[in-house]
C-alpha cells in the first residue's frame, strides 16, 4: 500500500478553512491543556491557526502557542456519574499480537497488521482506535491540531521519534500511534479502560484520577472504542 504524500501547506490551510472560515474555534466552555513540558492549563477556548493554537484565557487576554507545544486538549467537563465500562478485567480480548491474526477488515488493514505486529499489538486494537479516531480518513485534521487515521498531535509523534510533518504519510501515522500505545499498555499493564482513557486524555490524568478521568469526552471515547471491540463490560458498582 503505497502512502499518501503529506499534504501541501496550502492544501493544509484549506482544510482549516473549510471547516470553519479562517480558524477552526472550539465551543466556548472550560478546556484542560496539556503541554508537552507537562504542564496544564486551563482555558476558555482555542482555535486552530495554520501550525499555531490560539487560547483564550480563563484570567483575560490570549496566548499563542505553536502546535508542537501542545500535548492534547481535552473538554474539562466533570460527569458525576461513573462509567459502566470502568475496571474492565476479566475480558477475552487481548491487547497483544497473537501469531496468526489476519489483517483487519478495514481500510488500510494491511498497514495496522504490519505495524501491530512489529509493536506486538492487536491489530484489532489499533483498527478500532484509527475508526474512533479519524474514521479511516488519513488526511483528517482535527480542530485540536490532531493529524491523520490516529489523530497523533505533533508533540506526541516528536516524542515517540516521529517528525511531525511526517504525519500525513499514513504509514508514519500509524507507527506513531503504534508507539504510543505500546508504552500505554506496557505502563498500565495491559489494562484495556487506561490505555484507552490516556490515550484520549494523557497518561497524567488517568494517574491523577487512578482510573478514567470524569471527562464526558474521555468516558465517551472510552465506551465508544470498546464498542468498536465488541468488549461486554460489567457495570461499576
Amino acid at each position: 500500500m503505497a502512502p499518501s504524500s503529506r499534504p501541501s501547506r496550502c492544501r493544509l490551510a484549506a482544510l482549516v478553512v473549510g471547516a470553519i472560515g479562517v480558524a477552526v474555534a472550539a465551543p466556548s466552555g472550560a478546556e484542560l491543556v496539556v503541554l508537552a513540558n507537562g504542564a496544564v492549563m486551563r482555558v476558555d477556548s482555542y482555535e486552530l491557526r495554520g501550525d499555531r493554537l490560539r487560547f483564550g484565557l480563563r484570567s483575560g487576554g490570549f496566548v499563542t502557542l505553536e502546535v508542537d507545544r501542545v500535548e492534547r486538549i481535552v473538554d474539562d467537563e466533570i460527569v458525576p456519574e461513573p462509567l459502566a465500562v470502568e475496571g474492565v478485567a476479566e475480558t477475552s480480548f487481548s491487547l497483544v499480537f497473537a501469531e496468526g491474526q489476519g489483517a483487519p477488515e478495514t481500510p488500510f488493514g494491511d498497514l495496522l497488521l504490519e505495524t501491530s505486529r512489529r509493536h506486538a499489538l492487536n491489530p484489532m486494537l489499533v483498527a478500532a482506535i484509527a475508526r474512533a479516531e479519524s474514521a479511516w480518513d488519513s488526511s483528517a485534521l482535527s480542530r485540536k491540531g490532531a493529524r491523520g487515521l490516529m489523530q497523533v498531535m505533533p508533540a506526541t509523534a516528536e516524542r515517540f521519534g516521529v517528525r511531525s510533518n511526517e504525519l500525513w504519510d499514513p504509514a508514519r501515522n500509524v507507527e506513531a500511534g503504534a508507539r504510543y500505545l505500546r508504552f500505554l499498555v506496557d505502563r498500565f499493564d495491559g489494562d484495556l479502560t487506561r490505555v484507552l482513557a490516556a490515550y484520549n486524555a494523557g497518561e497524567g490524568a488517568v494517574d491523577r484520577y487512578d482510573g478514567v478521568p470524569p471527562y464526558r469526552e474521555t468516558r465517551g471515547y472510552v465506551a465508544k472504542v470498546l464498542t468498536f471491540l465488541g468488549v461486554a463490560a460489567s457495570p461499576t458498582s
